[in-house]
C-alpha cells in the first residue's frame, strides 16, 4: 500500500513537563501520532503490557481536544493536574476504590490530601457460568464514609451481560442500590476483557459489548442519573463501535505519562499504583476533566 508522507499531530499535545521527565526512549508514544494514508487516517498506541497497536481514526467520533502542555506532576507524589486557563478547561483529582483497598478507609484524611471525588465500586456480575449479581463487600461503608467527608461521589458496576435483559437486569440493580444516596458523580458501565481466565461474555459479538453499553446507561439515564463507560484504548479501537457510542461520556483508562486516546473522554485513569493518605493499599488516580465550568 502506498504511504502519503504525512504525520499531523491530535488535538491531544504532550507537555513539555511531561516530555522532560525521561529520555526519548522513555517518552510515551500512541494516538498523538496520526498517519495519513490513501484510504484514511490511523494511530497507534501501546497497551499496558507494552504490546503496539494500530486502528484506523473515525472521522465521525469526536476527538480529544486537551492539551497536554498543561498537564503537570508532582514529582514528590506522582498526583497529575491539568488547567489550561485559555480554554477554560481544568480538571478535578478523585480515585476509585473497591473491596480491594481494605476495609478501614479514613475519608477525612483522603479529602485533606485534595481528592475531590471517588468513584465506588457498587458490585459486579460474576464472570463464571452462574453470572450473579454480587455487591462490593466495601460499598455501603465506603459510600456513607465519603458523602460523610465532602467527597462528590460516583459508582461503577463490573459487567458479564451477555444479552440485552442482564444489561437491564444490571441497571435496575445499580439503581436499587444508588437511590438512597447523593450521587453526584458518574455511574458507570464497566466493560472489559477477562485476561488470563475465561469468561461468559468470551462469545459476545462486538455489536453486543456495545448494545449492552447503550442499554444500561439509558436505562440509568432515564433515572436522572450522568452515566460514563469504562474503557481503555484496546478495547474502544478492536471491541466497542465507537460511532454508536458517540453521544456517552467516557472514562477511559491509560497507565502512560500522555495519555493515547484520539477520541473525547470526560476522565482519565492515570495510574493504579497511586498512593493516598487514609487508604492501607494502592489505589487509582483519576482526572475529572471541567469543560466550560
Amino acid at each position: 500500500m502506498f504511504v502519503l508522507a504525512v504525520t499531523v499531530l491530535a488535538g491531544c499535545v504532550m507537555s513539555e513537563t511531561e516530555q522532560s521527565g525521561g529520555s526519548a526512549e522513555d517518552a510515551p508514544t500512541g494516538g498523538e501520532d496520526i498517519r495519513v494514508e490513501e484510504d484514511g487516517e490511523y494511530y497507534t498506541f501501546l497497551d499496558v503490557e507494552g504490546n503496539s497497536y494500530e486502528a484506523p481514526l473515525l472521522e465521525s467520533v469526536p476527538k480529544c481536544s486537551y492539551d497536554f502542555r498543561y498537564l503537570t506532576t508532582d514529582e514528590a507524589t506522582g498526583y497529575k493536574s491539568y488547567r489550561d486557563v485559555e480554554n477554560n478547561v481544568t480538571a478535578r483529582m478523585g480515585i476509585d476504590v473497591s473491596e480491594f483497598q481494605g476495609e478501614e478507609i479514613d475519608w477525612k484524611q483522603v479529602k485533606e490530601s485534595g481528592v475531590e471525588f471517588v468513584i465506588i465500586r457498587l458490585g459486579y456480575r460474576a464472570y463464571g457460568e452462574s453470572g450473579a449479581l454480587v455487591m462490593d463487600a466495601m460499598y455501603e461503608k465506603n459510600i456513607r464514609g465519603a458523602l460523610d467527608a465532602g467527597l462528590d461521589v460516583g459508582v461503577y458496576f463490573f459487567s458479564q451481560a451477555v444479552s440485552r435483559e442482564e444489561a437491564e437486569e444490571e441497571a435496575a440493580f445499580v439503581l436499587e442500590h444508588i437511590r438512597d444516596y447523593e450521587i453526584t458523580g458518574p455511574v458507570v458501565y464497566d466493560t472489559e476483557e477477562i485476561k488470563w481466565d475465561t469468561a461468559r461474555t468470551d462469545n459476545n459479538t462486538d455489536e453486543e459489548f456495545t448494545d449492552f453499553c447503550k442499554v444500561f446507561c439509558d436505562a440509568v439515564e432515564q433515572e436522572g442519573y450522568d452515566t460514563m463507560i469504562y474503557s481503555n484504548m484496546k478495547w474502544m479501537a478492536f471491541t466497542l463501535d465507537m460511532e454508536e457510542l458517540s453521544e456517552y461520556d467516557f472514562w477511559y483508562a491509560d497507565y502512560y505519562d500522555v495519555p493515547q486516546c484520539p477520541y473525547d473522554y470526560r476522565i482519565w485513569q492515570y495510574s493504579e499504583t497511586g498512593v493516598v493518605p487514609g487508604i492501607n493499599a494502592n489505589v487509582d488516580l483519576n482526572l475529572w476533566f471541567q469543560k466550560g465550568e
